[in-house]
C-alpha cells in the first residue's frame, strides 16, 4: 500500500471557502477516479489555515493511473480553474508514504 499525505496552507480566513469550493466543485470528480480518502482533516490545534487529505493506493503505478484519470476530467480541471481563480491556497505539500508492518493498515475505501 502506499499513502498519498497533502497538507494545504490557506490564506489565513480562507480555509472554509477553499473546503466549500472543494465540496461543492471537486469532491464528486476526485472520489470518483481516487475513491474515498483514508482521512480528510481540518487543524484542530496549531496553523488553522491548514487541511490534510490521506489518499491510498496499491502502489506507484496504481496512483498514477488513479490519478492521470483524475487529472483528465473536465470537471476536476473546472475546480482546478476555480481554486486557481480564487486564490485561496499559499501552499501545497504532498509525502508519499508507506505502512508500518507491525501495525494494521489503514483501509482503502471505495476504489
Amino acid at each position: 500500500m502506499l499513502l498519498d499525505h497533502r497538507t494545504y496552507i490557506c490564506r489565513p480566513g480562507t480555509i472554509r471557502k477553499q473546503l466549500a469550493l472543494y465540496q461543492e466543485y471537486g469532491l464528486a470528480a476526485q472520489t470518483r477516479h481516487l475513491g474515498m480518502p483514508v482521512a480528510y482533516l481540518t487543524t484542530e490545534t496549531g496553523d488553522v489555515n491548514c487541511y490534510v487529505h490521506v489518499w491510498a493506493y496499491e502502489d506507484a503505478a496504481d496512483r498514477e493511473r488513479r490519478r492521470a484519470a483524475m487529472q483528465a476530467d473536465p470537471e476536476w480541471i473546472e475546480f482546478l480553474r476555480r481554486s486557481a481563480e480564487a486564490g485561496y491556497l499559499v501552499s501545497q505539500n504532498n509525502s508519499l508514504m508507506r505502512p508500518v508492518d507491525f501495525l494494521p493498515q489503514p483501509v482503502r475505501a471505495g476504489g
